[in-house]
C-alpha cells in the first residue's frame, strides 16, 4: 500500500520538479529568480517532510513483513495527510506566483485524497482493534476464561 503511494507521489513530484525547473529557468530569463527559488525551496521543504512520513510508514511495513499495523500507522498517516494538505494549500495560494500548472495541482489533490482515504481506513481499523483489546483486557480482569483456541493442523 505505501509502496504504491510512494510511487504515485514520486511520479507526480518528478513531473512537478521538471515543471518547476522549467519555470525556474524562465524566471531567471525574465529576471524573477527570487520568486522561483523561493517557490522551489518551499515546495522542497514540504516534499522533505512528506518523504520523512513515507519513510516511517515504509519502515513499519518492512518490520511487519509488508503489512501495515493500523494502530501504529494511523498517526503517521494522519501526519502525512496534514503535510500534503499544507503543501496543496501553499500550491493553490501561490499557483500564479510559482507558475504551477493546473494539472499538477489536480495531481496533488488526487494523491492527497487517496492518502486521506487510506488514513481513514487504517484509523477505522485501529479504533476497532483498540476496542477489541480493551474488551479482552476487561474480560480477563473480570476473571473470564480466555476464548477457546481453534483447532490446528489438518482437519
Amino acid at each position: 500500500m505505501t509502496a504504491r503511494l510512494k510511487a504515485e507521489y514520486a511520479s507526480a513530484a518528478a513531473r512537478f520538479l521538471k515543471l518547476a525547473a522549467l519555470s525556474a529557468g524562465a524566471a531567471v530569463a525574465l529576471g524573477g529568480a527570487a520568486f522561483a527559488q523561493s517557490c522551489n525551496e518551499d515546495i522542497g521543504k514540504f516534499q522533505a517532510k512528506r518523504n520523512v512520513h513515507i519513510e516511517q510508514l515504509n519502515k513499519l511495513a518492512k518490520a511487519a513483513k509488508g503489512k501495515l499495523d493500523p494502530i501504529a500507522s494511523c498517526p503517521r498517516l494522519r501526519s502525512l495527510v496534514s503535510v500534503e494538505r499544507e503543501m496543496l494549500a501553499y500550491m493553490e495560494k501561490n499557483q500564479a506566483w510559482c507558475s504551477i500548472p493546473d494539472n499538477v495541482i489536480e495531481q496533488v489533490k488526487g494523491g492527497g485524497q487517496k492518502t486521506g482515504q487510506i488514513a481513514d481506513q487504517a484509523c477505522k481499523f485501529a479504533a476497532q482493534a483498540k476496542k477489541m483489546q480493551q474488551q479482552q483486557s476487561q474480560m480477563q480482569a473480570a476473571g473470564a476464561p480466555p476464548p477457546p483456541s481453534l483447532p490446528r493442523g489438518p482437519l
